[in-house]
């Protein structure tokens, strides 16, 4: 194997690594150390952003494959990252939800 394909194959662990890290962090898929599914929305993000920096820095530097792989990484997990922050979003709704009937029930109660 030449140096070329070697950091190929390299960048290509480097993105699968952020990917997973994004995936366990969104809660898509178990931490494998602790052995459960967590949430972290903001380490996610991370991830996410430095995959978009790696994307931004090596602009025109890598071959096709590389560039179609981080290209569809990312998008990925963005949608999945959106679909993980609007359920985020609907949990606090059905929250303020069950709170404000509970108010108006102990208040109709008075």
């Amino acid at each position: 194997m030449d140096s070329s394909e070697k950091n190929s194959q390299l960048f290509l662990y480097l993105i699968g690594s952020f990917e997973m890290s994004a995936m366990m962090a969104m809660g898509k898929i178990k931490n494998p150390m602790t052995d459960k599914t967590e949430k972290d929305l903001n380490q996610a993000q991370f991830s996410i952003d430095i995959l978009d920096m790696l994307k931004e820095k090596t602009s025109g530097k890598l071959n096709e494959y590389e560039t179609k792989f981080l290209e569809n990484t990312v998008s990925q997990l963005k949608l999945n990252y959106l679909d993980e922050a609007s359920k985020k979003d609907e949990e606090k709704t059905v929250e303020q939800s069950t709170e404000n009937n509970t108010e108006n029930t102990d208040t109709a109660k008075e």
